[in-house]
């Protein structure tokens, strides 16, 4: 996979996943210890690499079965598959490895084996993340498969497997921490993260590895814009709905303007506009983007381009509000 466009997506995740702390830091009077630092940088690789691989496994679904001009692209997605799948598990290691430092409040070198063990068998945020690693590890698995024999493993499995291991920290951590409304909370932050992600990695893959051949694009585009625009209705609707569930306790029995204004002063409140707006500029593009398909390729290309980028800034901003008690 070209390292360019890669690059500069992964780059404005993490500029953004940094930006994002620094905002809530500053909101909040709290700055960030190094620990915590690590735990973001390593949420962001995790989510980068698992948005990657989701896209990827989706772009050999919806390439055109049998169709001769797939063939170099589905043997280009197979090997990125496994490139982003083994740099995704090594990324959910170091998550844990930050993860039990975290919560023994002490350096990573200095976090002993019993602690990481402890850690990630009995404590909730552990033991999610290594059921995380353990589903990473299966789609490692699947990915080489897929490589030496494609007919054993079935893209469709790679990208069941792929979605499970993008949604378990989600529904493992913070969603699953909410006592009220728990069930709309778990379910509701599990599907706005399989959308997302198959809205980002999907449009990704398509413009780095299908835009240079435009037989092909025009098969698959029209394909994916169809799936692109279930899954911003879903990111939108499910967004608005873990928001209002995860609010925090002490302003149910507040005015809901005075509410909105407290919410708003908190590095929470100011990550979640700024993700909103994200999603809002995002939409928009990809409704441009779907107006374009049927004009020339440039314009088309180019908007989607710009689509893929904000979409890699929500994506970061997404990594930073787990650090603040409220991920969505």
């Amino acid at each position: 996979m070209p390292v360019g466009p890669v690059g500069g997506w992964a780059g404005a995740a993490a500029g953004a996943t940094a930006a994002g702390v620094l905002l809530a830091a500053a909101a909040d009077g709290l700055l960030p210890g190094a620990t915590a630092i690590g735990v973001t940088v390593s949420r962001t690789a995790m989510d980068v690499a698992g948005v990657a691989v989701v896209g990827l496994a989706l772009l050999e679904v919806l390439l055109p079965p049998g169709d001769r001009r797939a063939a170099p692209v589905l043997a280009r997605t197979g090997r990125a598959a496994l490139a982003a799948a083994g740099a995704w598990l090594v990324a959910v290691l170091f998550a844990i490895v930050f993860g039990a430092a975290a919560a023994f409040a002490r350096p990573v070198t200095a976090v002993a084996p019993d602690e990481l063990a402890t850690w990630a068998t009995r404590l909730g945020a552990g033991q999610g993340m290594l059921l995380v690693a353990c589903a990473t590890t299966v789609v490692v698995g699947c990915a080489v498969v897929r490589v030496r024999r494609p007919a054993l493993v079935p893209a469709r499995v790679v990208l069941a497997a792929a979605l499970f291991a993008v949604i378990t920290p989600a529904v493992t951590g913070h969603a699953g921490a909410a006592h009220t409304y728990q069930l709309v909370a778990v379910v509701g932050v599990g599907i706005h993260v399989a959308a997302a992600a198959a809205w980002v990695g999907g449009l990704g893959t398509i413009l780095v590895l299908v835009a240079p051949r435009r037989g092909l694009l025009v098969a698959v585009l029209p394909r994916f814009s169809r799936l692109a625009a279930v899954c911003i209705a879903a990111v939108a609707t499910t967004g608005v709905l873990t928001a209002a569930v995860r609010l925090p306790p002490a302003l149910a029995h507040v005015r809901w303007e005075a509410a909105v204004q407290l919410y708003l002063a908190t590095g929470t409140g100011q990550l979640l506009v700024a993700k909103t707006a994200a999603l809002g500029v995002i939409g928009w593009l990809g409704w441009l983007t779907r107006r374009r398909l049927a004009a020339s390729r440039m314009p088309l290309l180019l908007w989607a381009g710009h689509e893929v980028t904000l979409m890699a800034v929500a994506v970061g901003l997404a990594a930073a509000l787990t650090q603040t008690g409220s991920a969505h």
